[in-house]
């Protein structure tokens, strides 16, 4: 028992030492206290009738935030490794440099652009939007891909093979489990660039973190632009903190390190 006790005490200590916890905490205040930061925003803002942004509650607007960020990253995630595993491959080779440019081009392109070209084709709401993060997403996630995959020594593959590993298990057993914190550390930059962009999907009428910016933006009121903001960035700070965690544990178990 007094084992179990320093083990809990120490869990409790070193979460409490990283930012990881303190941000989480202002996160949840942010997100089901801000009816109550009406007094704080009268004095940033004073004179503003409607500090506060009430047309819907900040914990909706998250997790409507968090399921496009997630559903794009996935979408980005599925197709981005797996582009990358194929232009790895003898038959895909020649088509790396295509790949990389396709990706690189959706990168580039605007996802305010995107979303002016798929909103007649899928209608407002959540799907242009989805189209446009994963687009944005993916370039990412590929390179991380290609990177893990190369930097797998010709040596291990030869030793796999030379035990009897056909083609398909030297992927899943030793190539992938070698470049997953490379991988890791492209969704990671994927996910990030999504929570942060994905504050577009309400030009498109879908709800997110947006609806509070784009409001104040139209009505000009820097309160409700304050709050959407301010949500996003600890919502981003968050998620950069747990896969900063799941990224250390994997270079432990690997002995690898990205970039």
């Amino acid at each position: 028992m007094v084992v179990d006790r320093r083990g809990l005490l120490a869990i409790v200590t070193g979460l409490a030492r990283g930012p990881g916890l303190w941000l989480t905490i202002a996160l949840l205040s942010a997100m089901f206290l801000m009816p109550t930061a009406a007094p704080l925003m009268r004095w940033l803002f004073p004179g503003n009738p409607r500090p506060v942004y009430t047309r819907a509650n900040f914990f909706e607007l998250t997790l409507a935030h968090v399921e496009l960020a997630a559903l794009s990253s996935l979408a980005a995630a599925a197709i981005g490794i797996g582009l990358g595993i194929f232009v790895t491959r003898e038959s895909g080779r020649e088509f790396a440099a295509m790949a990389g440019a396709i990706a690189a081009i959706g990168q580039t392109f605007p996802p305010v652009a995107v979303l002016a070209l798929t909103i007649p084709v899928l209608g407002y709401g959540a799907a242009p939007a989805l189209v446009a993060l994963c687009l944005y997403a993916i370039f990412p996630v590929i390179a991380a891909t290609i990177t893990g995959l190369e930097a797998v020594p010709s040596s291990v593959r030869e030793a796999a093979q030379g035990i009897g590993f056909s083609p398909r298990d030297v992927l899943l057993k030793v190539e992938l489990p070698l470049a997953f914190p490379f991988i890791l550390a492209g969704l990671r930059n994927a996910v990030i660039i999504n929570i942060g962009t994905a504050a577009i999907a309400s030009a498109a009428g879908a709800l997110s973190l947006g609806s509070p910016i784009i409001e104040g933006l139209s009505a000009s009121n820097p309160a409700y632009v304050l709050e959407g903001a301010a949500v996003v960035a600890l919502l981003a700070m968050v998620t950069d903190r747990g896969f900063a965690w799941i990224e250390d544990r994997a270079r432990k178990s690997s002995g690898r390190q990205p970039g």
